[in-house]
């Protein structure tokens, strides 16, 4: 019998599971116990078994991606967590870029940072920027740091010291004497969890890692034990940031690296998809119940990144959030999502988010005592969703809660009917995501109408098509198991780790070629020995990035540079590959002037086969609706008969003309007057615009 693969995503409402099993697919979502994880997912677990007859015993593995990080850090509910600094540096981590990210509010408010600062310990030592120990670490001092630790009953420490990137020994010393003095402190190196250069995202992405780590470390305990206890033998891997998959041991070690775990799978199926359906650039839309996330993919691959903000507070801002400085599926996340919030401002304006009614007690169509309008409410209320049929039956809603909620929040105060209100939430949350698009990609230097939107997540088929006429996309793929597609995605994603390493090359006449092929050797060994944990003997393939800059410069360009040993003549073609992207953001390039290395990172991961294209489908015929149902036209605000389809019943081939709903047990796919939906291949809905 062949091993069933178990896929698990725990949203901030909704918790989504993918059985897998000799090609055939089962999902469900319950809703996201966010008190106590694990009971979300077990419920899940016990349910998607119980309905496929899939014994524990028969899982062969689970992949795992969880918010859990995000929100403890978002929510400021993580650990008791202290600062072990350098002498006279325990303010670096507020002073932060000792700037304004918003110039003209004078009441413009920083992030706080994790750790306040009677936590930030200062201890003598230090370490030079060549990495040359110029004042040992005071031993005594540290154990004295010890008893007030003790006292404050901090739970868990990262220590930070100056230019650890280069040499680590001061740091690794540190926890030895912490570990001997207080066994059961979590410590966290920022030599180990960001070994770059640039202390303030160094230290900012430690307390990350230390503020999370006894959470993180606590519920993959509990989970573990709850599983073993069901007779669930297989292993269980994380989904990283990047889309990778790492071990519980790393994951308990770094879970900073899990905080993007969820949009990273979501990310990885829609390159996937790209791929298969040959599209070169597509738009990923990713909506669920709290949050959207939009990422470009080009070429079938996601951009990456290595540092992005957790928790921006001040309309979403650049630098109002805490920089983590780790490999990332580059995006952008906006508070936007089924359960988002919508309110009537002192402006009398209609704003929607970022607060969101999660799954306790959620919007107020859940019947679970939430009174708050929601995006959700909005889309009942348009007759978007049927109420028997909403997650599967499972949870029926209560039309009359939405339109109660929705009247007293947006249409009183405005002096409009209960439709109209829901019509402005609707749009108002749309053109946020648009606009969050817009800009994403003019960073990026890219546009958006030529390219194909991939929605998935329980709400993003309902608001794709709109958000699509808003940016000029003419195409739209609702892919099959749209609504639990982050999970989809984890079963995608491959085996891998990334290893960062900080050094100054410049890329003169006194480049070392053996000096960096030396250190590549070292960063290949370091992430093999992590990949091979979870995959013995797959291939493996590996990408090497390096961060560049001309001399003189504050910031660098990360330019891909080739795998394998560096030649003789490796100094001239890495300034040839600099150039060519220094020239492709900035449309020239500044001729004799030096070039430098500031970082290195590698990417390995396992190579699984590719995807088999999609095939083509039966030639067109009109689906057979199974009902009709009243929906609000965006254009008119006036209700109007469409006819529904129930998707289990559509096959390659099927063409649904809207205006028309597409209901599954996950999500609702709604397709606009001038929209065409035709099933493809792979089961696939694709919207054209007439």
């Amino acid at each position: 019998m062949t091993p069933a693969r178990l896929a698990v995503d725990i949203g901030g409402t909704f918790t989504d599971l993918v059985l897998e099993r000799g090609g055939e697919r089962q999902s469900r979502k319950v809703l996201t116990t966010s008190a106590a994880p694990e009971k979300g997912v077990l419920a899940g677990i016990d349910r998607l078994l119980g309905d496929t007859g899939v014994r524990p015993a028969e899982l062969g593995l689970i992949i795992h991606g969880t918010t859990l990080a995000t929100n403890a850090i978002i929510e400021r509910k993580g650990a008791k967590t202290a600062l072990i600094v350098t002498k006279g540096f325990r303010d670096s981590i507020e002073m932060a870029y000792e700037n304004r990210f918003e110039q003209y509010d004078v009441f413009m408010e920083k992030p706080v940072p994790l750790v306040p600062r009677h936590l930030r310990l200062p201890v003598p030592e230090r370490i030079e920027a060549r990495g040359k120990v110029i004042e040992p670490l005071d031993e005594d001092a540290l154990a004295a740091l010890a008893q007030r630790l003790r006292a404050e009953e901090v739970r868990s420490v990262a220590i930070g010291f100056l230019h650890s990137y280069l040499n680590p020994a001061h740091e690794r010393r540190a926890r030895e004497v912490l570990s001997s003095l207080l066994p059961e402190l979590a410590i966290t190196l920022s030599s180990e969890v960001c070994p770059e250069m640039r202390e303030y995202e160094r230290w900012s992405s430690a307390c990350a890692n230390a503020y999370v780590q006894p959470l993180m470390a606590l519920y993959l305990k509990r989970l573990e034990e709850a599983l073993r206890a069901r007779g669930v033998g297989c292993p269980m891997f994380l989904v990283t940031s990047a889309g990778g998959l790492t071990t519980v041991e790393t994951a308990r070690r770094f879970p900073v690296r899990l905080i993007e775990s969820g949009p990273a799978g979501g990310a990885l199926l829609a390159a996937r998809i790209a791929g298969q359906c040959d599209f070169a650039r597509i738009v990923s839309f990713d909506m669920g119940g709290t949050t959207a996330k939009i990422c470009l993919i080009d070429d079938g691959k996601p951009q990456f990144s290595r540092s992005f903000e957790v928790a921006r507070q001040y309309r979403f801002l650049k630098g109002s959030g805490i920089p983590i400085r780790i490999p990332a599926i580059e995006m952008v996340e906006i508070g936007a999502g089924g359960g988002s919030i919508a309110a009537v401002d002192r402006l009398g304006r209609v704003q929607v988010g970022p607060e969101s009614a999660g799954s306790e007690p959620g919007p107020a169509c859940y019947g679970r005592g939430g009174t708050d309008a929601t995006v959700t409410d909005a889309d009942v209320v348009l007759g978007r969703i049927s109420p028997d049929r909403f997650a599967g039956g499972r949870l029926p809603l209560d039309p009359a809660a939405s339109r109660a909620a929705i009247a007293a929040a947006v249409a009183a105060p405005l002096g409009l009917d209960e439709t109209r209100a829901a019509l402005g939430i609707s749009e108002v949350v749309e053109e946020t995501m648009a606009n969050a698009a817009r800009i994403h990609a003019v960073e990026r230097g890219s546009e958006l109408g030529k390219r194909a939107l991939i929605a998935f997540g329980g709400a993003a088929p309902l608001h794709a098509a709109r958000l699509a006429e808003k940016l000029g996309i003419d195409t739209v793929v609702v892919p099959a198991g749209a609504g639990v597609g982050s999970a989809l995605g984890f079963l995608l994603a491959p085996v891998a780790f990334e290893v960062v390493r900080s050094r100054y090359l410049p890329l003169d006449s006194g480049f070392d070629v053996a000096a960096v092929n030396a250190l590549r050797r070292e960063m290949r060994e370091a992430a093999e020995a992590v990949v091979r944990r979870g995959a013995p003997e797959a291939p493996l393939g590996e990408s090497w990035t390096a961060d560049m800059r001309y001399r003189g410069q504050g910031h660098e360009l990360s330019v891909p540079i080739p795998a394998g040993e560096i030649g003789p003549a490796g100094r001239n073609d890495l300034v040839r590959l600099f150039e060519a992207q220094y020239a492709l953001q900035f449309a020239r390039s500044i001729p004799g002037l030096e070039v430098e290395i500031l970082s290195l990172a590698l990417r390995l991961a396992a190579i699984d086969p590719p995807a088999p294209p999609c095939p083509p489908a039966p030639p067109d015929r009109p689906a057979a609706p199974t009902g009709q149902g009243m929906v609000a036209d965006p254009a008119t605000g006036s209700f109007v008969a469409v006819a529904t389809y129930w998707r289990g019943d559509l096959v390659p081939g099927d063409v649904v003309a809207g205006p028309a709903l597409i209901v599954e047990d996950e999500t609702t796919t709604l397709v606009l007057k001038g929209f065409t939906g035709r099933v493809n291949g792979l089961g696939h809905i694709v919207l054209t615009r007439r």
